[in-house]
């Protein structure tokens, strides 16, 4: 009797941790989800009225998501990273590479914010590989529109950066968007355009220009030759524009972003990253360019 009833009890103990067990993996599985929060940090996983997704970076005090943009009655998807902390900062657009927002470009955003801006990042691309470079200055201009009604954006402080096509654009729509105050173009294309849906040159935009431009090359850049970046600097020199320069040699087109589509952590990434903080640091925040 008295191994009954002890085998009652084993069996009925088994089944309640077999049952809290389950409970837990179905409800809570902290692994599964991904990076938890502890309880001092917020908003680590949250909904947004945008788009439905809104995310935290727990490591550092950011706040990213994604939001949409209408532009020419269509809707683009953008990703954006801000400063977690209350403020008023500066803010930049940036316009990834013809290969499309990889997952590098992402972490360079949130960096970005980390080091103190708000980051837009329209999806150039949604509805075509190659859209008209009038789609894609009315994307811009409507993403600068987007950034001006945060109240954590000064709208006096705005600055443009891009990458390979970004780049062109950065150097075409400087010139043109009065509403920026600088600029950043890596390995870019300055003699590139002269068809229907390129119609402009950046190069033949230069006597535009009236704010300060940052060009970003590698000197093995195999798409965009430095020799034509020399020549774009001497007729920028040659109108007595403003800009500075860097190139790094032996590096090719794309350098900032792997071939995985990560962000690259070599040293020369590194060192052109901060070369781009450390320019918008200057021109956007102080007057002393």
């Amino acid at each position: 009797m008295n191994k009954l009833v002890l085998f009652l009890l084993i069996v009925s103990l088994l089944g309640a941790l077999g049952s809290t067990a389950s409970s837990y993996s179905d409800s809570e599985a902290p692994e599964a989800a991904g990076t938890a929060c502890n309880e001092t940090e917020s908003q680590c996983l949250a909904s947004s009225q945008n788009t439905g997704l809104e995310t935290t970076n727990c490591s550092a005090p950011v706040e990213a998501k994604t939001v949409n943009i209408t532009s020419n009655c269509k809707v683009y998807p953008a990703y954006t990273a801000a400063p977690a902390e209350e403020g008023n900062y500066p803010a930049i657009v940036l316009i990834h590479s013809f290969r499309g927002f990889e997952p590098g470009y992402q972490i360079m955003v949130d960096r970005m914010a980390e080091d103190g801006y708000v980051v837009i990042a329209p999806f150039w691309q949604t509805y075509s590989d190659s859209p008209s470079d009038a789609e894609v200055e009315a994307l811009i201009r409507n993403s600068t529109v987007y950034l001006e009604t945060r109240d954590d954006v000064d709208s006096e402080r705005l600055g443009l950066t891009g990458f390979c096509a970004g780049g062109r654009y950065t150097m075409l729509f400087l010139p043109q968007i009065e509403k920026f105050e600088s600029g950043v173009a890596w390995y870019g294309f300055p003699y590139m355009g002269g068809s229907e849906t390129q119609p402009d040159r950046p190069a033949s935009l230069i006597d535009q220009l009236d704010t300060p431009m940052l060009i970003i090359h590698g000197t093995r850049d195999q798409y965009s030759n430095i020799t034509d970046i020399y020549r774009y600097v001497g007729e920028l020199d040659a109108a007595d524009k403003y800009f500075e320069m860097k190139v790094y040699q032996g590096e090719p087109h794309g350098f900032m972003i792997t071939e995985d589509g990560e962000l690259s952590e070599s040293f020369v990434a590194q060192d052109a990253y901060e070369g781009m903080i450390t320019f918008f640091d200057r021109t956007l925040n102080s007057s002393a360019l």
